[in-house]
């Protein structure tokens, strides 16, 4: 039996202003939804309260869900500085609410999650939501954009535990072979 089997994963896709979530179940029969959503945080001016929120909304999630890996969409880099330190505030306060309760997170680039979902690094909003639908067998609404990335994100890590090889670089040849594994020479 897959080690791998009768796990939940929830991916994050953060933000300050809309942040989105989406929570899969893998087991035997593959990645089965189990929910989505957004969290818009666009009336809130305060910034610390915005933190706050992420921490306290993702926190009651994960207690209900119970996932047993969160992944996280990396933040990206931009033109604005600030725009990059408000997307790494956020993402900090959704990997501590799930650091705070034992939850193992891992981080994927967005180019990362849309590869794994679509083939396609620079794939749209758009079009990763339609292979979601498809992957998943479910109907989503186009508002749903945030949250269907979160699904993308959960869905990319997913893929990774099904593959743990996928990140491994192919060595440079015998020379580095042996000489990283001197002990399967046989003299």
């Amino acid at each position: 039996m897959n080690r791998n089997l009768n796990k939940i994963i929830m991916g994050i896709d953060p933000g300050t202003n809309i942040l989105g979530y989406g929570v899969i179940a893998v087991g035997q029969k593959g990645p089965e939804y189990v929910t989505m959503g957004t969290m818009d945080m666009r009336k809130e001016k305060d910034p610390f309260r915005k933190l706050d929120t992420i921490f306290t909304g993702l926190g009651r999630l994960m207690d209900m869900y119970h996932p047993d890996y969160v992944s996280i969409e990396s933040p990206f880099y931009g033109k604005n500085p600030q725009v990059v330190l408000k997307l790494g505030r956020a993402q900090g306060a959704a990997i501590t609410a799930a650091l705070h309760r034992g939850i193992p997170v891992h981080e994927y680039a967005p180019r990362k999650a849309k590869v794994a979902i679509t083939g396609v690094g620079s794939a749209s909003k758009e079009q990763v939501c339609n292979m979601i639908r498809k992957i998943l067998g479910i109907g989503i609404e186009p508002d749903h954009l945030d949250a269907t990335d979160a699904l993308a994100i959960a869905l990319c890590h997913y893929y990774q535990l099904m593959n743990p090889l996928a990140d491994v670089k192919p060595s440079s040849g015998w020379k580095k072979f042996l000489a990283d594994n001197p002990d399967r020479v046989k003299g």
